[in-house]
């Protein structure tokens, strides 16, 4: 294990379950968001997502869930994701440990191709879940979207003694509807399953406050971390490929440079190829496609 840090940042270099076990005190984080490997044969770098069963999957996340719980703070929240798949399980377990406030839904279109012989999954699950339903952090305020209703068919409630407009904002529901990370979107890294930020935004606005600590210890990409960083929060991240941990140096603590090799951003390849889209490691992206 290393660690590298600067005075509100911390990334450490190794076995998600071992630095939480090891390197973070109980009752310290204000927020957790975890989005661990799936089980679903993705590879990551060296590391391949591959369990023999779901039992021996879930038996490994309950640790690092417990340990993460551990870690939360009495007023704390955790937002914890999983394969549609694994999701019944987590849920089931995590229920008994801590209050389940929502169970979110981030939708997203695929321009690739989906099942044929059923319905092909376009979402992702996640559980919203804090220690204490009494006491934690929700503000509503930093993540109105705009209601239908009121904003664009401006109806009129007559409920009340006096007529008056639906409100134009209002709180989100728990299905989000935010864009996967497109190849030509500024925010890309080189991961197989890259977060966007805008989610991220809603979860660390929501649920934090400036100065808190935000925990993400499957840091990928470290989108949490970066998101965090210019939400003025702090940040604890574990990551254990060597590869997405240059991500997070250049990212998160600003290095230009790591053990002699320059760190910089993924360089894209933005031509046109027969007007049809770019072309970069022989997959083509739907250039129009891409939602910003």
């Amino acid at each position: 294990m290393k660690k590298y840090e600067d005075t509100n940042h911390i990334i450490h270099h190794g076995d998600a379950l071992e630095v939480l076990q090891s390197e973070i005190e109980s009752n310290s984080v204000d927020l957790v968001f975890v989005d661990p490997p799936y089980n679903i044969g993705k590879k990551f770098s060296k590391f391949k997502d591959s369990w023999s069963s779901n039992a021996e999957y879930v038996n490994w996340a309950y640790k690092w869930i417990d340990e993460c719980i551990r870690v939360l703070k009495p007023t704390g929240t955790l937002y914890l994701m999983t394969s549609t798949q694994a999701m019944p399980y987590f849920d089931i377990y995590v229920r008994d440990k801590l209050e389940v406030l929502s169970r979110i839904v981030w939708s997203y279109d695929s321009s690739g191709v989906q099942a044929k012989k059923y319905y092909g999954s376009k979402y992702e699950p996640i559980l919203h879940c804090v220690k204490n339903p009494k006491s934690y952090c929700f503000n509503a305020d930093d993540i109105l979207v705009e209601a239908k209703t009121g904003a664009k068919r401006k109806l009129i409630d007559y409920r009340g003694d006096t007529p008056k407009l639906y409100n134009t904002k209002k709180v989100p529901g728990n299905v989000w509807e935010f864009s996967r990370v497109r190849y030509r979107m500024h925010e890309y890294e080189e991961h197989p399953s890259q977060k966007p930020e805008a989610l991220l935004n809603r979860i660390i606005r929501a649920s934090s406050n400036k100065g808190d600590v935000v925990l993400d210890p499957f840091s990928g990409t470290f989108t949490t971390a970066s998101v965090a960083k210019n939400l003025e929060r702090k940040s604890i991240s574990i990551e254990s490929q060597d590869e997405y941990i240059k991500i997070g140096l250049r990212r998160i603590l600003d290095m230009e440079e790591h053990l002699g090799e320059k760190l910089e951003p993924v360089k894209k390849n933005t031509k046109i190829k027969n007007g049809r889209g770019a072309k970069h490691n022989d997959k083509t992206e739907d250039l129009f496609s891409v939602n910003y």
